[in-house]
């Protein structure tokens, strides 16, 4: 029988921006609960959380991870999660299987970027959020800017439960307004004094208690009547309120800490236990058909997976929630998504990089197994004679794509069952074989995001490779009609080779007329799988070429619209009218038609004032006021647009139109800018006409490689 019964479990998430003091915190956690009996830190690189040498080496967390411990009858596992938006897929996951989030702010820094962004995304799980102001002994740590930052940020639902005595160096006391009680901390932290409110600190205190008892009253009608009735809450009263409000994303209780000299990470870990709700006390789980699932120990096995490891000599460690019922080693569960049957044959709860084994783990645990050979992230599992299949993580789209090759020759399967293995690991890692570019191309959050990938193919794969700059996917069109002929005649041995063929060509646009002097025998749409669109007609009159070889000139026009007159890039947009052309008899066929609609295309093509098209992304930073210049003037270096700039929170959004030829290195170069304090995205928007002079030097460029090819 499991430890704890779902009521007593409790699924946490620790958020915040780089160096807002998420691991140290699960650390204080641990030791508070006599898990570890020596606090680790990341100076010293000996966190249970950032045990991975990478983490190590750089001094932040990459990978999200699990942890739990065991307070006051209560288990509460633990989602440490990196704090760089490069990694925000770790957070994602992580926030999707977790019952409550606590999201620290630096209280030297405020609330910085990665904190509104985070705050994006609790906002889409409704997830119950606690805040909590770390960093109190900071020299430069100011409580009162920063709450007043969180408010304006996140709106007055915010509601101080501790305020700090002193800051600074002499930060040791914490007030209390929701127990209305004093906690004294020795210099080395731990557990503190429990002492009355001292006199000089009663009207603060006294005004955010009836503040937090009005803004928990307000909120549920009953606890109003009450609050007339009576002028106070009890305690109970509050918790029950205040469970009530989180689950509805109403209200945001916010603590004091410092989780450096382990002071107030025991009070906080109460109030999770407490009040903080289990998944039994949460909305069901809505699955994809509809229905919901509750969860419940006594209910049908269920469990989602929301990450998986890939770890050597062992392999892939699937970590997974538990949504209903009971899970037991040695059970056998279905995958709804791939219908394949899967054995739990091991289970485990997670310490970092350490396994326990564990016989059974009821609804609202989470935990671990390995080996599921057909089981990936977003998969549902769950007892047969059931459908059940949980609404997927939706992860962000890329920000930076590079294209990746081996040093050494002949390592390219090696290097595609590397990367295959990375996106197993990591959904925002994208992979892409482009045939249009002739390269593989990673789609990643950023250079970070880059750095791990390349790290894992050299260390884990023990496989050379390097990162270039992709291609541009570039367009071609035309600006005006020409005409052009080609006649092919080729005579060997037996049968020859012949055809002839008038076509006239036209930049084509929706709802354009019918094509001027011409007869018009029929007419296809083709849509481009690259965009755009051809429009093919038959104009021939009086039988000058056979219908039948019509699909073949077609043919050839479609191999050149594959390979660009100009830099050999795809062609869009183009109407083309074959008129006339001749036959003979015995030479004509299929071949000789393709190559002569092939040849008449593309000298055509050359005089109808050819244009490349560049593809246009729209870009979003994100960035503090004072950095908007400094961002602006980089953007513009880039041939940008500038759109707008509008306020979000105490942020600027910039808004700009960017060629993607000058998005190389954007991410590097923006956190080189802001210090790391600014994030972006992106995505297309257009293709968008070149200048003249980037036309000529592309087209000159891509007639020198296509000669030097040729010799």
């Amino acid at each position: 029988m499991a430890e704890f019964d779902t009521s007593h479990v409790k699924s946490i998430v620790l958020l915040g921006h780089a160096g807002s003091g998420k691991t140290t915190l699960a650390e204080c956690m641990l030791y508070e609960a006599g898990l570890i009996t020596r606090r680790g830190t990341i100076a010293e690189k000996n966190t249970v959380g950032d045990y991975h040498e990478l983490e190590q080496e750089r001094g932040n967390s990459i990978f999200s991870k699990l942890l739990h411990t065991k307070w006051r009858g209560y288990k509460i596992n633990i989602l440490d999660t990196p704090g760089y938006d490069d990694f925000t897929g770790e957070v994602i996951s992580a926030l999707r299987v977790a019952d409550t989030g606590v999201m620290l702010v630096n209280a030297a820094m405020g609330v910085e970027v990665g904190t509104d962004i985070l705050w994006e995304y609790t906002e889409q799980f409704k997830t119950p959020m606690i805040f909590a102001v770390n960093k109190l002994d900071d020299d430069r740590a100011d409580f009162d800017k920063t709450v007043h930052e969180i408010k304006g940020h996140f709106g007055n639902k915010v509601l101080v439960v501790q305020y700090p005595k002193q800051q600074g160096a002499g930060f040791h006391e914490i007030i209390d307004v929701l127990r209305m009680t004093m906690y004294k901390f020795k210099d080395t932290g731990g557990k503190p004094e429990k002492l009355p409110i001292p006199d000089d600190e009663k009207a603060r205190a006294d005004e955010l208690h009836k503040e937090l008892i009005e803004s928990i009253a307000g909120s549920d009608e009953t606890l109003m009547e009450k609050y007339f009735d009576k002028g106070e809450l009890d305690e109970d009263e509050m918790k029950e309120g205040l469970k009530k409000a989180m689950i509805n994303h109403e209200l945001f209780p916010l603590f004091c800490l410092s989780a450096e000299r382990n002071m107030g990470s025991g009070r906080l870990m109460g109030f999770i236990d407490n009040v903080c709700p289990s998944a039994n006390e949460m909305p069901p789980q809505k699955t994809k058909s509809g229905s919901t699932l509750t969860s419940d120990a006594n209910g049908p096995a269920c469990i989602f997976v929301y990450k998986t490891v890939t770890e050597p000599h062992v392999g892939d460690l699937s970590f997974f929630k538990v949504y209903s019922g009971t899970v037991k080693s040695g059970m056998e569960l279905e995958n709804e998504t791939t219908g394949v049957s899967e054995k739990i044959n091991q289970l485990f709860m997670v310490e970092g990089n350490k396994r326990m084994n564990v016989n059974e783990l009821v609804a609202g645990d989470i935990g671990a197994t390995l080996k599921l050979k057909n089981t990936h992230v977003n998969n549902t599992l769950h007892i047969k004679g059931k459908n059940y299949e949980l609404n997927p993580i939706e992860f962000p789209a890329s920000n930076m794509t590079v294209a990746i090759e081996t040093i050494k020759k002949g390592e390219e399967e090696k290097l595609s069952l590397a990367l295959h293995q990375l996106r197993e690991e990591d959904p925002t890692l994208l992979v892409e074989v482009s045939s249009e570019l002739k390269q593989i191309l990673i789609h990643c959050q950023g250079d970070m995001h880059l750095a791990v990938a390349k790290w894992k193919i050299e260390n884990n794969h023990k496989l050379e490779v390097k990162f270039t700059k992709p291609r541009i996917p570039y367009r071609e069109t035309i600006r005006k009609m020409a005409e052009s002929s080609y006649r092919h005649k080729k005579q060997s041995g037996g049968a020859g080779q012949f055809g002839e063929v008038y076509m006239r060509i036209e930049p084509w646009h929706e709802g354009m007329p019918e094509p001027a002097g011409l007869n018009v025998r029929g007419r296809d749409t083709y849509p481009l799988d690259w965009g755009g669109n051809l429009v093919f007609y038959n104009c021939i009159v009086g039988g000058a070429i056979d219908i039948r070889f019509l699909p073949s000139i077609l043919k050839g026009v479609m191999e050149k619209m594959h390979n660009g007159p100009l830099t050999g890039s795809y062609v869009r947009d183009v109407r083309v009218c074959v008129y006339d052309g001749k036959m003979h008899p015995v030479d004509s066929n299929d071949i000789s038609f393709k190559i002569a609609g092939l040849q008449a295309f593309r000298q055509a093509f050359q005089d109808a004032d050819p244009q490349l098209l560049e593809p246009i992304y729209q870009v979003e930073v994100l960035c503090p006021d004072d950095l908007t210049g400094a961002v602006m003037g980089d953007l513009q270096s880039r041939r940008a647009i500038v759109e707008g700039i509008d306020a979000e929170g105490h942020f600027q959004k910039i808004i700009a139109k960017v060629p993607l030829a000058e998005m190389d290195g954007y991410s590097s170069s923006l956190r080189s800018i802001t210090q790391g304090r600014a994030k972006f995205k992106s995505k297309y928007y257009e293709y968008a006409p070149v200048s003249y002079e980037l036309q000529k030097k592309l087209t000159e460029d891509y007639s020198k490689v296509a000669k030097e090819e040729l010799v």
